[in-house]
């Protein structure tokens, strides 16, 4: 198996492939061996080992938040008391125990992280923003309320890609 210290070399076939498959996770292996140009086996060979070397890290749907009930999308600024290690990776420890956080982001620059978390109502939105301005060794918390969303996508620019 690949580690990251030895990535894998990607040919034009990966890139392919792990374009079609950022685009469509249920793509069937014949479909996207016929569009990446190779036959179904070597497809299904080349997905696993882009799976071994972590370059897919798994398959999800892509579920519509305001449909099952989350209407409110939100980030937050959280500075910390300390940027010990064990600080930070208690905060990050806490955070990874709330279902709404979405997205937790080490950052620098006017803040220790950017939260990404979704609440049901205005209520819950704030019940979030005091259960973190309460959490241990938090100093300062801004929150950012999300009007409209005109883009969201997941993955990267396969096309920007070195191979």
């Amino acid at each position: 198996m690949q580690t990251e210290a030895e990535p894998l070399a990607l040919d034009e076939i990966d890139r392919k492939i792990l374009s079609e498959l950022q685009e469509d996770g249920r793509i069937t292996n014949v479909e996207l061996a016929r569009r990446a140009g190779i036959s179904p086996p070597p497809c299904l060979r080349r997905v696993r080992r882009l799976e071994e070397a972590g370059y897919i890290r798994g398959y999800h749907a892509d579920t519509d938040g305001h449909k099952l009930g989350w209407q409110i999308a939100f980030f937050v600024i959280v500075g910390l008391e300390s940027q010990k290690l064990s600080v930070l990776e208690a905060f990050e420890a806490l955070v990874a125990t709330w279902p709404e956080v979405r997205e937790c982001h080490m950052i620098r620059g006017g803040g220790d992280f950017l939260l990404k978390l979704v609440a049901r109502d205005a209520a819950h939105e704030n019940q979030l923003t005091q259960r973190l301005t309460n959490a241990p060794a938090v100093a300062r918390v801004q929150t950012l309320q999300t009007i409209r969303t005109s883009r969201s996508l997941s993955g990267v620019p396969m096309d920007r890609l070195n191979g």
